[in-house]
C-alpha cells in the first residue's frame, strides 16, 4: 500500500468514527472505573467509563466532547479493548503510545495501527493519546483530572 493509499484510510477512518463514534455517550451499567482526561490545548475532554469484572474489561463508554482525531481514536479505543484482561489493555495502551509517539514503531495493534497516520500532524499527537491516557487513569483508579500538558 502506498503513502497515498494509507493517508485515505487514515482519514476514512477518523471520519468515520468521529461522525459515527462507537460507545460513545454510553456509561455501562455496573461501571467501576472511570476518569476524566483534558486537554488544555484545545480543549478536548472526555470521561472514560469501564466495567471491569475478574480482571476483564466487559463493558465500556466515554463521554465528551472534542476534535475529530480525538473522537476517533476514544471510539477506535473502545471497541479495541472490550474483553480484554487488564494486563492485555496495559500492553495494548503502551504499543499505542509508542506508535502515536515514535516513529518506526511496527507494534502489532491490529486495526488501531491506522492512528499511525497522526504522526504527520504533530500538533495533532496529544490529540490521539488523550483517550489512551484517561483509560489508562481509569485502570488505575486515578481519580485526578488526566491531562496532556504538564502541571
Amino acid at each position: 500500500m502506498d503513502l497515498s493509499n494509507i493517508r485515505e484510510l487514515y482519514e476514512e477512518v477518523i471520519l468515520d468514527h468521529n461522525r459515527n463514534p462507537r460507545n460513545f455517550m454510553v456509561e455501562p451499567e455496573g461501571a467501576n472505573r472511570h476518569a476524566h482526561g483534558y486537554n488544555p490545548m484545545c480543549n478536548d475532554e472526555f470521561t472514560v467509563h469501564l466495567t471491569v469484572e475478574d480482571g476483564v474489561i466487559t463493558a465500556v463508554g466515554f463521554a465528551g466532547a472534542g476534535c475529530a482525531i480525538s473522537t476517533a481514536s476514544a471510539s477506535l479505543m473502545t471497541e479495541a479493548i472490550k474483553g480484554r484482561t487488564e494486563a492485555e489493555v496495559l500492553a495494548l495502551f503502551q504499543n499505542m503510545h509508542e506508535l502515536l509517539t515514535q516513529e518506526g514503531v511496527t507494534a502489532d495493534v491490529g486495526k488501531l495501527k491506522v492512528l499511525a497516520g497522526v504522526r504527520a500532524y504533530p500538533m495533532r499527537i496529544k490529540c490521539a493519546t488523550l483517550p489512551w491516557h484517561t483509560l489508562r487513569a481509569a485502570l488505575d483508579r486515578n481519580s485526578e483530572t488526566t491531562t496532556t500538558e504538564p502541571v
